[in-house]
């Protein structure tokens, strides 16, 4: 696969950096239109994603290099070379909702709220934003035969797409694009819902991407680790078990999503 979208003289655009700011570009809109039905602010959403956005990616960067030091202890300049890839889904969710509480906080605003309203579009830029690894020829499972991969009824793209360094791979990304985009499309539907409570579709969010997550990792031969142990499922496993605690505490109260307004913003 070509990296490369295309070049303006000696600037050069990745398709992996045009997917993320993409799936950034659609999931924003989505946002603004859900935060405006709560009586937020285009202003406050503007604020908040100024500061959240670079933050989170600065954090998937970090998290990535961070697993990788041994390579970049010897290679510091290329840690700036993120159109290349190497953004860890994780380190964005841990540093955007960290900043998304401190936000939230100073500005007297229930967190839940707002991450009932990011989780919709995070999805949704998460299913756009792996066609960034297809294209870079990463997150890929283990070889593979042509046969297999067409019995699957994957498209034929996709199929060759997988042909790396003349072995046919499991296209892991593909699976959780496919998955990341069910979720999105569930999401809105049980966003419909008149008795929804408050931070449940957070819950749906944390539980449904911890689950995937956690077996498409299992698949995966470039996976961050700490020893033995791949991280990204020991932080699945995290995800899920906040999601139930959210689910629990969510049943308990009587704040519902839609009635949820916040008139200080």
């Amino acid at each position: 696969m070509n990296p490369v979208a295309f070049s303006l003289g000696p600037i050069t655009i990745y398709w992996y950096s045009l997917l993320i700011l993409t799936g950034l570009i659609i999931g924003s809109i989505i946002g603004f239109i859900e935060a405006k039905k709560h009586q937020i602010s285009f202003d406050f959403m503007i604020d908040l994603l100024f500061y959240m956005v670079p933050l989170a990616i600065i954090c998937a960067r970090i998290y990535f290099v961070a697993f990788h030091w041994d390579y970049y202890h010897f290679n510091p300049i290329e840690i700036l070379y993120i159109w290349e890839g190497g953004l860890a889904i994780h380190g964005a969710i841990l540093g955007g909702f960290a900043f998304l509480l401190y936000f939230t906080r100073k500005h007297h605003v229930n967190p839940l709220l707002l991450t009932d309203i990011i989780v919709i579009s995070l999805i949704l830029g998460q299913s756009i934003g792996r066609w960034g690894n297809f294209l870079n020829s990463e997150a890929f499972g283990p070889a593979t035969t042509l046969s297999h991969l067409q019995s699957l009824q994957i498209p034929q793209f996709v199929i060759d797409g997988m042909y790396i360094d003349e072995i046919y791979h499991i296209p892991t990304f593909f699976y959780e694009s496919i998955a990341c985009l069910f979720g999105f499309f569930m999401l809105l539907l049980f966003r419909q819902r008149k008795q929804l409570k408050l931070g449940q579709l957070t819950s749906i969010y944390l539980i449904w991407y911890g689950v995937i997550r956690f077996f498409i990792e299992g698949l995966r031969t470039d996976s961050l680790m700490l020893g033995s142990l791949k991280i990204a499922q020991f932080v699945s496993i995290i995800m899920i078990g906040i999601g139930i605690i959210l689910w629990i505490n969510a049943v308990k109260t009587k704040r519902l999503y839609h009635k949820e307004v916040a008139n200080e913003i």
